[in-house]
């Protein structure tokens, strides 16, 4: 069972608390996910001896910026912020191949339900990366970091765009690509999905207050970094 170390707390005030989830560990208990015994609600609500309730939801795999709330009461109101998509979340991720400098996806998905809903996403390229290993008939491998900003928030969403687009992200499965992420685990013993959720902005439901919270890369995140600079191509 993995471990985790206490979570890393970025902001807390009398109504709200954000953690930076760390990649593989769950937001709650769920059905599809039998075998986790370790939930970042049961974590954090015996790490500061009260209930918390999580605003929005991360994947499993995805690290980074999670917010709760300590009075169920609240919910209501930022569930109403979602809903006006007054919420601006920032992602980085790191995915297959050279992205164009900047990008819209527009591609509606379908839920679990099987319901067609309006999806989109905005991502603009922070960094390309040309690494010294072949993949397939190519002497070299082409990587991006990106951003990536949900314009809606659906499941998967980030992971099935840039899948969508052929730039999934590095360790996503079953989205990605399964050459790629064999590649990573054999060579580097990578398995970390490379997404990470690294920053948060919105109006306070009660103070009002401007509210931003940024998150750091987890170790697994900063290992894939200096892989891609230990490999890159001197050209």
């Amino acid at each position: 069972m993995q471990k985790f170390k206490p979570l890393e707390i970025l902001f807390e005030d009398d109504e709200i608390i954000a953690i930076n989830k760390p990649h593989g560990l769950l937001v709650h208990r769920s059905r599809i996910a039998i075998d986790a015994k370790v939930f970042a609600v049961q974590m954090l609500r015996n790490q500061i001896g009260c209930h918390v309730y999580p605003v929005h939801r991360l994947d499993r795999k995805t690290g980074g910026v999670l917010l709760f709330a300590k009075e169920k009461l609240i919910l209501d109101s930022f569930s109403d912020l979602f809903r006006k998509r007054e919420i601006n979340k920032t992602y980085q991720a790191i995915v297959r191949g050279f992205t164009e400098d900047e990008g819209d996806i527009d591609y509606d998905l379908t839920n679990e339900k099987g319901k067609l809903q309006e999806t989109r996403t905005r991502y603009r390229t922070l960094k390309r990366y040309e690494l010294d290993f072949g993949s397939g008939s190519h002497t070299t491998s082409r990587y991006s970091f990106v951003e990536l900003n949900p314009v809606t928030g659906r499941m998967h969403q980030l992971r099935k765009h840039m899948a969508h687009i052929y730039h999934p992200i590095i360790g996503d499965r079953p989205h990605g690509c399964n050459k790629q992420n064999k590649i990573w685990k054999d060579k580097f013993n990578m398995t970390t999905m490379l997404l990470h959720a690294s920053h948060l902005s919105f109006i306070h439901p009660i103070s009002k207050n401007h509210i931003e919270i940024g998150a750091p890369f987890h170790e697994d995140f900063e290992a894939g970094f200096k892989i891609m600079h230990m490999k890159s191509v001197k050209h």
